[in-house]
């Protein structure tokens, strides 16, 4: 259940993007704002890809969304308490005249976010404790201590699984191995099954938690219509990242953000969660409005808005569409 809460006025206390040129430094400061528990570097000028790190398993322990390897060194990122430090003439986050772009996440059950890492013991309908405070609506879950894939549980989609670095389509339980135990999600727990790749004997496996939160995020579905006026996703707020998946067939995560607009709040480029591809290579047929409530699909491209097609989509707030008091905020 979404609800609001006064500290969720200003959505970049728990979310925010930045946006910065690599000078080929070491220890570069890059400014968020508070201290992030997850931040995930993507290169934006060549086709490296990035890496994502979360504070519970360590500063440089980077994880890639785009190959299912193990953690690695390879990239040179430390969190402090106003932001991140980035080093060196590294390709991944820092090369000089190199654009990158860097999301960030502060857990918090104010904003719906933890981190859980737990060790797997391969045996099913496990629970494993959260602080969310209410029922997971999404969660990503990688064992990074060996190869394995990313998958991926949507409250909106059910008893089924996605993995965030490939382009499979969302497959149901009942045709698949166990990689949820959805009777045990709660406010309190989230559950796993027996599958390798969620809870394989000794492994360790790191997952980030999502629940909804009124004017600041949402965890969902929608249906494309095919045509260039597309869908209106109703979000609550002015969303400053979304992160899309078609569930029905093969396609990739498309993410893009509100700092990386062409005007107007108009976005028609994309970075993929599941491929290395900078943004000037994955076309123009990922426009789409950023609104004060929500966004609106401007394309009719299979990767978001296929006639009768099934979306899940991640959302995160820039303004909230009404605050904490009932005001309505100022859309921009």
């Amino acid at each position: 259940m979404a609800y609001i809460d006064s500290n969720l006025n200003d959505p970049e206390e728990h979310f925010k993007t930045v946006i910065f040129t690599g000078d080929g430094t070491d220890n570069r400061a890059i400014t968020v704002g508070f201290q992030p528990n997850i931040t995930w570097v993507r290169q934006r000028t060549d086709d490296s890809g990035g890496y994502l790190v979360d504070s519970t398993r360590g500063n440089n322990a980077a994880l890639q969304t785009t190959n299912t390897n193990a953690q690695g060194t390879f990239a040179s990122m430390t969190f402090t308490s106003t932001g991140i430090t980035v080093s060196g003439n590294e390709n991944l986050n820092n090369e000089n005249a190199h654009n990158y772009v860097s999301w960030h996440w502060k857990e918090s059950s104010t904003a719906g976010i933890d981190v859980v890492e737990y060790t797997g013991n391969g045996s099913a309908d496990r629970s494993i404790s959260h602080s969310l405070g209410t029922e997971p609506d999404f969660i990503i879950a990688k064992i990074h201590s060996e190869t394995m894939n990313w998958p991926t549980y949507s409250k909106a989609m059910g008893n089924g699984v996605q993995f965030l670095d490939i382009t499979d389509a969302w497959t149901d339980h009942s045709s698949y191995l166990n990689y949820w135990y959805t009777s045990g999600m709660s406010s309190s727990n989230f559950g796993i099954g027996d599958n390798d790749n969620t809870n394989k004997n000794t492994a360790t496996v790191i997952s980030y938690l999502f629940s909804n939160r009124q004017g600041f995020s949402k965890f969902a579905k929608y249906t494309g219509n095919g045509n260039a006026d597309g869908p209106f996703v109703y979000t609550g707020f002015r969303p400053a990242w979304v992160m899309i998946k078609r569930t029905d067939t093969a396609n990739d995560w498309n993410i893009q953000d509100s700092k990386r607009t062409d005007y107007n709040g108009k976005q028609t480029t994309s970075l993929q969660a599941n491929t290395v591809s900078n943004e000037s290579t994955v076309g123009t047929d990922f426009r789409r409005d950023i609104l004060s409530n929500g966004f609106k699909i401007r394309n009719n491209g299979a990767e978001t808005n296929a006639s009768g097609g099934t979306y899940t989509y991640m959302a995160f707030a820039e303004a909230p569409f009404v605050n904490s008091n009932g005001v309505p905020c100022n859309a921009r």
